[in-house]
């Protein structure tokens, strides 16, 4: 069994503004020092194994179905998770 940590953010060409929003929240509660906020997604996925690479099936996910891959990126954490 795997347990994947996948990671979705806007690419940097796309304009975020709930990011820009938070930026200048954070501006008017005296934080000056952020310069930038950028928004995403996190999500954890339990696979079970199968006879398919781990990379290729959270691929096929994240591409088709997690992230929109015109305007996000996506990168992903997988830990083999040991039965007890």
């Amino acid at each position: 069994m795997y347990k994947v940590k996948v990671f979705v953010t806007l690419r940097e060409s796309v304009l975020d503004p709930q990011g820009k929003a938070v930026t200048n929240s954070l501006h008017s509660l005296n934080y000056p020092e952020v310069a930038d906020v950028r928004i995403g997604k996190y999500m954890e996925l339990t696979i079970e194994k199968s006879d398919r690479d781990i990379d290729e099936v959270v691929n096929e996910i994240c591409s088709k179905l997690l992230a929109n891959p015109v305007i996000e990126n996506y990168r992903y954490e997988v830990e083999e998770v040991v039965a007890q």
